[in-house]
């Protein structure tokens, strides 16, 4: 990191978008004593929002796998963060599992990550009793864990308030419409600003049964994308894994024989489950899939997270933070006009 100038530290700050990232730099900042406005067009329930899709995973690890060095350094921060904040968020570890089939990707998934243990049947068993004798190999990741977007969002507006920031929903704010320091966090809506954002849709199905109960995330490797199934609680579970260039918002047929088809891999219980919803959010992205953070004079503009916007949202907000406070750069992520 290098220092640079910095508006004053005493100024009021102006967000836009209470997604995961405006949230989290919402939070940290207000509670850093700085007076903030969080502005969002949808009301307090998010529906409009890519967080109101996502799956919540917080594996840092695991995502070595294709993600580059960056995503799991600010990753394995964010963990921290998260534990600070949101205690109560669970951190039971994540597990990936594979038929023989599938073995050579399996192996390859774990020459390609770290932090994990291997485990044979009995170990997979110990951990997933309900996977018993479905699998004889598991990669566990006990460092890992994830939260349901649906309910951390709610807790991360209260801690705002309750830190004395202020949030508008129904608030359709411009960033050129605002004085002083505006921190945009719009995703695919800022592309007035960030041209080269695209969309890349990620598609989610919710189930519901009695019959399997998981206590972390298990992604099952898969010759084309590893699914993964959260534990949601109350005996649903989101199904998910697809990266699809493509910017409508509905769910295709092949992706749910094959979100469905892979739970009912996993465990044939699935098969029984009854189907909750259907849906997808379009995750922003840089064509490079890595997230920045663009400087210039009072506005700040965060965006890209691409698939990893929970794991990534709060180092983001302490790196902005950090550069507010004390005029620090990472150069990795933030570029400065």
């Amino acid at each position: 990191m290098y220092q640079t100038s910095r508006p004053r530290g005493d100024s009021p700050v102006t967000i836009i978008g209470a997604g995961i990232t405006g949230a989290w730099h919402a939070l940290l900042l207000a509670e850093a004593g700085r007076a903030v406005t969080l502005h969002e067009r949808s009301d307090a329930a998010m529906t409009e929002s890519t967080s109101h899709w996502a799956g919540g995973m917080l594996a840092p690890w695991c995502e070595e796998e294709a993600a580059e060095p960056v995503i799991t350094r600010l990753g394995i921060r964010s963990l921290a963060l998260w534990r600070q904040h949101l205690p109560e968020a669970a951190f039971n570890g994540s597990l990936v599992v594979a038929h023989p089939r599938d073995r050579a990707d399996f192996e390859r998934f774990a020459r390609l990550t770290s932090g994990h243990r291997r485990l044979d049947a009995e170990g997979v068993r110990a951990l997933e009793p309900a996977l018993e004798g479905r699998f004889g190999a598991g990669l566990f990741y006990p460092e890992e864990g994830h939260v349901e977007p649906r309910r951390v969002l709610p807790r991360l507006h209260a801690a705002i308030a309750k830190a004395g920031g202020a949030i508008k929903f129904g608030s359709d704010a411009e960033a050129d419409d605002l004085d002083g320091l505006v921190i945009d966090c719009r995703g695919l809506a800022a592309r007035d600003r960030e041209p080269s954002l695209r969309g890349v849709k990620g598609e989610m199905i919710v189930i519901e049964t009695a019959e399997v109960e998981l206590l972390r995330p298990v992604r099952l490797i898969h010759p084309r994308w590893p699914l993964y199934v959260i534990p949601r609680g109350d005996g649903r579970f989101m199904l998910g894994a697809t990266s699809i260039e493509a910017e409508d918002n509905g769910v295709s047929v092949r992706s749910a024989l094959e979100l469905l088809g892979a739970a009912y891999v996993v465990h044939p219980a699935f098969g029984e489950a009854r189907i909750v919803e259907f849906g997808a959010g379009l995750r922003p992205a840089f064509p490079d899939n890595l997230p920045k953070i663009r400087i210039e004079q009072e506005r700040i503009t965060v965006n890209g997270l691409y698939r990893h916007g929970f794991l990534l949202a709060p180092a983001l907000a302490e790196l902005t933070l950090a550069y507010l406070a004390r005029g620090e750069i990472d150069n990795e992520v933030m570029q400065c006009a």
